[in-house]
């Protein structure tokens, strides 16, 4: 986003990007970040350092489930995975940000007409 605080904006954002990730299928913290800084085009990055507290917080939420998963030739990693009240948050989140967007379309004239 040109000339605009993107941190701001990632960080209202950061637990609806998450949730929607892991609504695909289980994922590790480190394959979180990769996948949001691809999918956005560099525009969004998630360092490991801030990413894993949110996946913390998330889980004390009861929103993710986290376990050690060990695989031959790799390390121990600890994926995640989305729970029923994580996808009904999810829901309620997306639709506050539907509103939200429609809102200032509205008054600012976002999407050209």
């Amino acid at each position: 986003m040109a000339e605009m605080d993107t941190k701001a904006l990632q960080k209202t954002s950061a637990e609806m990007v998450v949730l929607a990730l892991l609504e695909e299928r289980q994922r590790h913290g480190y394959e979180l970040a990769k996948l949001i800084e691809t999918r956005s085009e560099g525009k969004l990055e998630f360092h490991v350092a801030s990413l894993y507290p949110l996946l913390y917080r998330l889980e004390a939420k009861g929103w993710v489930e986290g376990r050690w998963i060990e695989r031959p030739n790799e390390r121990r990693r600890r994926f995640y995975r989305i729970t029923p009240a994580g996808k009904k948050m999810l829901a309620l989140q997306r639709q506050s940000w539907r509103e939200f967007i429609e809102t200032l379309d509205r008054v600012a004239q976002i999407r050209p007409a």
